[in-house]
């Protein structure tokens, strides 16, 4: 698992700059959007619940968002 898109050459076909701006709608309440438009349903669901893991799991996704080691439901690098 590495955490760097040029090394792994396996890009995921989704947008970093999409997700993050959804990952930004915990500030709405809707915690987890991102994750459900990455493939990852049921912890978007999860997410969204518990409004983004009491905001520490929805702030840890989006500081991975920011760095580019997100992946998504195929293990591809967003």
């Amino acid at each position: 698992m590495s955490c760097c898109p040029k090394c792994t050459g396996n890009q995921s076909p989704r947008s970093r700059f999409v997700t993050f701006l959804l990952s930004l709608l915990i500030f709405c309440g809707f915690g987890g959007v991102h994750r459900i438009y990455a493939g990852k349903v049921i912890t978007g669901i999860i997410q969204f619940c518990t409004v983004g893991g009491f905001v520490i799991w929805q702030v840890i996704d989006m500081m991975l968002i920011v760095l580019g080691c997100f992946e998504d439901k195929e293990g591809k690098t967003i």
